[in-house]
């Protein structure tokens, strides 16, 4: 019995350290987060057709394109005052499928950037009365909710979103 326990303990300690932390286990996190909802919102705009992108629910909705490219232009701001620059993106100004996506790919360029140079420590530093972990948690936040907002789009053009295709 005591054979077993101690081979029991020696196989625990191994497979603890097989599974150790990141080195920024903060940031680490939130990255985890954007990168599947980053995903979900390049497939989304990649699989609507450009027929679609002028689609809106109703008068007082955005359409398709519209809502991807406040994605692009919100995230572009958010994660330009992340590394320390101050930037607007211009995606409301695009036309064409083509061009959002040049847009919207630019903007996750931009933040994928912000989260390699960021660690633990720099993400406590503080801009405007916000941490730059809390902007880009909130990054994170709005772009969920804005692909919520694509996804049901899709749903209504007979599209499956992203999401929906695990």
């Amino acid at each position: 019995m005591k054979v077993f326990a101690a081979v029991l303990l020696l196989g625990a300690v191994c497979m603890a350290q097989d599974k150790a932390a990141p080195a920024n286990p903060l940031v680490a996190e939130a990255r985890a987060r954007y990168n599947a909802v980053r995903n979900n919102i390049l497939k989304a705009a990649e699989s609507m057709p450009e027929e679609n992108y002028s689609f809106s629910p109703s008068k007082d909705e955005r359409p398709f394109l519209a809502v991807a490219a406040h994605v692009a232009d919100a995230q572009t701001g958010t994660c330009a005052a992340v590394k320390g620059e101050q930037k607007r993106g211009d995606a409301a100004t695009k036309k064409t499928k083509a061009e959002l996506l040049e847009a919207l790919k630019a903007s996750f360029d931009l933040c994928d950037s912000a989260f390699d140079a960021m660690t633990d420590a720099s993400a406590t530093a503080i801009n405007n009365n916000r941490s730059n972990l809390g902007r880009m948690w909130g990054n994170i936040g709005h772009d969920m909710e804005q692909y919520a907002i694509l996804a049901a789009y899709m749903r209504q053009k007979g599209v499956k979103p992203p999401s929906a295709q695990n």
